[in-house]
């Protein structure tokens, strides 16, 4: 089945609006999320985790665990997900972006 332009300026509408959604919690931590492609035929979807991200140790936590199960719940049209890390950055200057996960702090009582 052919997608009229509508349906898929609707579908590429809803992956827009979702990435936005997204992408405040992945920049708190000096990150970003960045969609790189995306074949609203087929529904698969291409996105890349950018900045702190790339020297995160659960970075692929988050693509796995938070971008494709949201883009595959929310969006019934969406297939597949591929996931990516921005690696060009230097691991240390990366690092220097954001604190990485949050992590509980023990306090005494």
């Amino acid at each position: 089945m052919e997608l009229t332009d509508q349906e898929r300026s609707s579908r590429l509408s809803a992956l827009n609006a979702l990435m936005d959604l997204m992408r405040p919690s992945v920049q708190a931590d000096g990150g970003d999320l960045v969609l790189i492609r995306c074949d609203v035929e087929t529904g698969v979807v291409e996105v890349q985790l950018q900045g702190a991200c790339s020297s995160c140790a659960i970075s692929s936590d988050t693509l796995q665990g938070g971008v494709t199960r949201i883009l595959t719940d929310r969006l019934d049209w969406v297939t597949e997900v591929i996931g990516g890390i921005d690696e060009s950055m230097d691991p240390e200057a990366s690092s220097l972006l954001g604190s990485g996960a949050y992590v509980p702090r023990y306090r005494e009582l």
